[in-house]
């Protein structure tokens, strides 16, 4: 399959954790594209980021699973020497989830209803009728998609 991935945040986060004054422009050209997967985030795109998905793969992990998740990979990140994510930035010193608010390990527990509501307001509103939600909850069912559903559908697509 011939799919072109951003990560979100590259369209996002400038260097210093700066917006990019241009990251809503960019999504919008990206999501012209013939073929794509991203992230579904960024309120002021996700609307039109819907309307072009045809298949949503919504990872409806527990709650303590994401934010463990989440933390091991800053840690690793921060052990890592700074490894450079996102407009060259490097993840905080670890002592920052006790000082800034708006850490990513805490922001991963504060967003996680956020998002699983999102993704239900999709379903209940059902205004993307050839949107096709594919629900996984939980590492196994995600490697199961990947072994059985997803591979025959890259079969067929080759």
């Amino acid at each position: 399959m011939d799919l072109l991935f951003v990560e979100f945040e590259s369209f996002y986060h400038a260097p210093g954790w700066t917006v990019r004054p241009t990251w809503r422009e960019d999504v919008l050209a990206f999501l012209e594209e013939p073929a794509w997967a991203i992230e579904w985030q960024g309120e002021d795109v996700r609307e039109a980021m819907t309307a072009r998905t045809q298949v949503l793969v919504w990872l409806d992990h527990p709650r303590p699973y994401v934010v463990a998740r989440t933390a091991f990979r800053t840690v690793k990140r921060r052990l890592g020497h700074g490894t450079a994510i996102a407009g060259g930035n490097v993840e905080s010193p670890l002592r920052t989830f006790f000082t800034d608010p708006g850490h990513i390990v805490r922001e991963s527990w504060r967003r996680h209803p956020v998002m699983r509501a999102r993704v239900r307001r999709v379903i209940a509103e059902n205004r993307h009728r050839s949107l096709v939600i594919v629900r996984l909850r939980g590492q196994r069912q995600v490697d199961a998609w990947l072994r059985g559903p997803f591979a025959h559908s890259l079969a067929r697509a080759c």
